[in-house]
């Protein structure tokens, strides 16, 4: 079966159109949003309504972040991360914030571990970064014999990471396109990138598909309409940074 794993859509509405049709003209089955369908983009109540139907279709959804904050903003806004809280949570209707309330931080379907940020305390949304991070996350799956892909979002970048022979992590940075064994004798980690808020200097949206029965896992970059998405953000009057970094990806 070819499951999508879409991550950190950040109310990207074009973004994430986008990458469900390709990811559908690939051969997807089901999906899988791995957190922060909200935060940043303009577009919250069209994003969180269209993963309100893809869930009543049997796809698997998990919280991230952005989404406890918009349920809940924080009180005082320390970071720019925080600033598009309150402005989303009042876009939002009761029924939209209690479907993110209730969005569990983890899921597992075969083999396969969902994620959003670190599975070591993944209230806590650690980063996982590097190889350390990684170790940490993957460790945590250690009474879980049955997981080998632990698949997460959160850091906006596409890396895949794998168990040597010994208890170290290999670090991989993935070709978009190019399917990547990912066998069951390893542990595997994947942080599968954002749709809607790249952060590696390409605006492409990202997303990854994987397949559990041929035991592979392909990275993918989607083309799709920043400038649209961009000119939304300035509309709503939200921060143009975020504007800015669609439109340069970083």
């Amino acid at each position: 079966m070819k499951l999508a794993l879409l991550s950190d859509i950040h109310a990207n509405i074009q973004a994430f159109e986008a990458c469900l049709a390709h990811a559908r003209s690939q051969g997807a089955e089901q999906f899988a949003l791995l957190g922060d369908l909200v935060g940043y983009g303009a577009d919250p109540v069209a994003v969180v309504s269209r993963a309100q139907g893809l869930a009543g279709e049997g796809a698997l959804l998990i919280k991230g972040n952005h989404d406890e904050m918009a349920v809940e903003p924080p009180v005082e806004v320390r970071t720019i991360g925080d600033s598009t809280a309150a402005w989303t949570h009042l876009q939002l209707n009761d029924s939209q914030r209690k479907f993110l309330d209730d969005l569990p931080m983890t899921l597992q379907q075969g083999t396969a571990l969902l994620v959003h940020a670190s599975l070591d305390g993944p209230e806590l949304w650690r980063y996982v970064y590097d190889e350390r991070a990684a170790k940490a996350s993957l460790d945590a799956a250690a009474d879980m014999p049955e997981v080998r892909h632990v698949f997460g979002g959160h850091v906006h970048m596409q890396t895949l990471y794998y168990r040597g022979v010994d208890s170290g992590l290999m670090k991989f940075a993935p070709t978009p396109g190019i399917a990547v064994p990912v066998p069951r004798h390893r542990h595997w980690l994947a942080t599968i990138g954002s749709v809607g808020q790249p952060r590696d200097g390409n605006p492409q949206a990202m997303y990854a598909l994987f397949d559990s029965v041929k035991l592979q896992l392909s990275f993918q970059r989607v083309s799709y309409d920043h400038q649209a998405a961009a000119a939304a953000i300035r509309k709503a009057g939200l921060p143009t940074f975020f504007a800015d970094r669609l439109e340069v990806g970083r």
